[in-house]
């Protein structure tokens, strides 16, 4: 026998009622564990996380608010929206990683909160709740919100922006909801760029068109809503474009449309697996996206329904659909990175929220799901086979020494193929766990108890509990994440290096790195001062490098040997895998200042 979707949406009164004050309370404490208690730790990692921060940092230090520069060279490939958010934080809280990581992990919180509200007007509060709570303990949202890129705050300005022009719909609706979501949509283009309006436009273009509202046209405030979003949007780019000679090619043609279509010149991304690209998203949103065929079900029995289903329900659920595919489908077919589908992930677990809570309202009328335990069995099963893994890795390392820097039994790779953001998790070897014992042990504890415990809740019935329990393993579980990336801080980041050469370093001295400036682009932002680059013209430096006040940071061999013979001192930054090539032509006298995960800091001076 079917169950109408709104038949489930009410919960069995003789059952006792969810507490939801508490709810909120546990939702704060969990946020603030897993999120405001890794604002300050660890380091800026190298690569786009520093190279961003840096960009930040130039900006508080100089006071252009319109040019971006990095190792004092203009770099035009990003709107600035996160770095005056990132530079506001530097007046408030100093230069520091808090003042980094606050925007994003704020942009959560909002996140959050717009689960909350969203989930409990379109349905019921246990499915807003439930929505907070994927929100908070999702592993994507936690994972891609460690380094400095902007999608945290661009998926909250589409979701603000489309919750907006999606209520503006409703009767009686007043007119402002259409201008804040025409300003949230403007927002968007200077978080990330043209894609933030290009999305919002393209998922309310299919929705009203479905639906039959773009009938009402004349109601959508296009006139005075577009000057809005110019009013917003536009007075940066013109100023960019005024200061930057050929700013509105590299920005609107070289950095958009040629990205798009793969030809973006320099060519330093790489495209993901189809495979990897669909698949991945099972981790991203683990453990809720394993409920994903909940989902299926839910939006089959809603379409088959003849109950009549509320209006902003039904519209909710479309909305949602629209969202998520439009995205999906235009990264599928576009470059992207691991981390560039980030805005359907609020999307996919509202949808993931109404499913299980309607499963569970079908549980409490006395009717088994069978999907609902079903989906738990599998995320219990697949939680006990990583909880095993570690487990392994642990005893296979029982015998090796604690080692504080990870770096030196991790594998080693060419970092200037990396063009992927996780590479990184490829280098974990047996006997990295040497190092990673206490996450691990906490993430094992985490995967074989919290899953079982919550698998056997479900079979009594008592689903409130065991969702909340699923909740506290993840909340665990992204805990230990953040210990295990605190124990990576020597492989992921040269703040250990910048340390040290913070205690040596003069006026005068130089400091140098071989190769890319995102090998170490940490050093940057810890040692404060220009850094010189050898044979590392590439990249994102390209396009700033044409100016003619690009500053002369860009060097070959031959100028290092010049200036490493002469009286100047030099602090030369070099990678692993490039340690044998520089041995091979860099004369005595050579001194080693510091060493840090294969990481080499040497000198022509003790």
């Amino acid at each position: 026998m079917t169950i109408p979707v709104a038949e489930m949406a009410q919960i069995d009164p003789t059952q006792p009622a969810p507490r939801y004050a508490w709810a909120w309370i546990a939702l704060f404490l969990i946020f603030g564990v897993v999120y405001l208690g890794s604002l300050a730790t660890p380091a800026l990692l190298d690569d786009a996380d520093a190279n961003h921060s840096e960009a930040a940092r130039e900006m508080y230090v100089t006071g252009d608010y319109v040019t971006l520069h990095i190792n004092g060279v203009r770099y035009l490939e990003k709107p600035p929206l996160p770095y005056w958010l990132v530079a506001g934080g530097f007046h408030i809280f100093g230069v520091r990683e808090l003042a980094v990581r606050l925007p994003s992990a704020l942009a959560i919180f909002l996140m959050m909160v717009l689960a909350y509200y969203w989930g409990r007007r379109a349905f019921d509060p246990r499915v807003g709740i439930y929505a907070a709570l994927f929100v908070t303990t999702a592993i994507g949202f936690y994972l891609f919100s460690r380094i400095l890129i902007p999608e945290a705050l661009l998926s909250l300005l589409i979701a603000t922006a489309l919750w907006f022009f999606l209520t503006a719909l409703e009767p009686e609706a007043k007119a402002w909801r259409w201008y804040a979501g025409y300003a949230c949509a403007a927002l968007a283009v200077l978080a990330k760029g043209l894609i933030g309006v290009v999305f919002i436009g393209a998922i309310l273009l299919v929705f009203v068109v479905l639906t039959g509202d773009w009938r009402r046209w004349r109601q959508f405030r296009l006139l005075s809503g577009t000057l809005l979003f110019l009013a917003i949007a536009a007075p940066w780019h013109l100023l960019a474009g005024f200061r930057n000679h050929g700013f509105f090619w590299f920005y609107f043609v070289n950095e958009h449309f040629l990205r798009f279509l793969g030809k973006r010149y320099p060519r330093d991304y790489n495209k993901l697996p189809a495979y990897l690209y669909w698949s991945l998203h099972l981790a991203w949103l683990f453990p809720w996206s394993l409920y994903f065929p909940l989902v299926l079900k839910d939006s089959w029995q809603t379409l088959k329904s003849k109950v009549a289903i509320p209006r902003f329900a039904a519209r909710t659920r479309l909305l949602c659909w629209i969202w998520s595919g439009i995205i999906l489908v235009f990264f599928a077919l576009s470059t992207n990175q691991e981390y560039y589908t980030y805005p359907v992930y609020f999307p996919l677990v509202l949808l993931l929220a109404v499913a299980v809570s309607s499963s569970e309202a079908k549980e409490a009328s006395g009717k088994r799901s069978y999907g609902l335990i079903g989906a738990t069995a599998v995320v219990a099963i697949a939680s006990v086979a990583s909880g095993c893994a570690l487990v392994a890795g642990l005893w296979v390392s029982r015998h090796t020494p604690f080692v504080p820097d990870i770096g030196t039994v991790l594998a080693k790779h060419d970092l200037a193929n990396d063009t992927l953001s996780l590479s990184h998790m490829l280098d974990l070897s047996g006997e990295s766990f040497a190092a990673l014992r206490l996450p691990a042990i906490l993430a094992a504890i985490a995967f074989l108890v919290g899953p079982i415990t919550s698998l056997l809740l479900r079979w009594k019935r008592r689903n409130w509990a065991a969702t909340w329990t699923m909740a506290a393993t993840m909340a665990l579980f992204l805990f230990a994440a953040h210990i295990a990336l605190r124990r990576f801080e020597p492989y992921l980041s040269s703040k250990p290096l910048a340390e040290k050469i913070a205690r040596q370093i003069q006026p005068d001295d130089r400091v140098m790195i071989y190769g890319d400036q995102s090998f170490g682009s940490s050093l940057l932002f810890y040692l404060q001062r220009p850094i010189t680059l050898v044979n590392g013209k590439s990249s994102s430096m390209w396009f700033g490098s044409t100016f003619p006040d690009a500053p002369k940071i860009w060097v070959n061999d031959d100028d290092l040997l010049r200036t490493w013979n002469s009286s100047t001192r030099v602090f030369l930054f070099v990678t692993t895998y490039q340690k044998t090539q520089v041995d091979s032509f860099l004369p005595p006298p050579k001194y080693v200042i510091a060493e840090s995960s294969g990481k080499t800091i040497y000198s022509n001076r003790p």
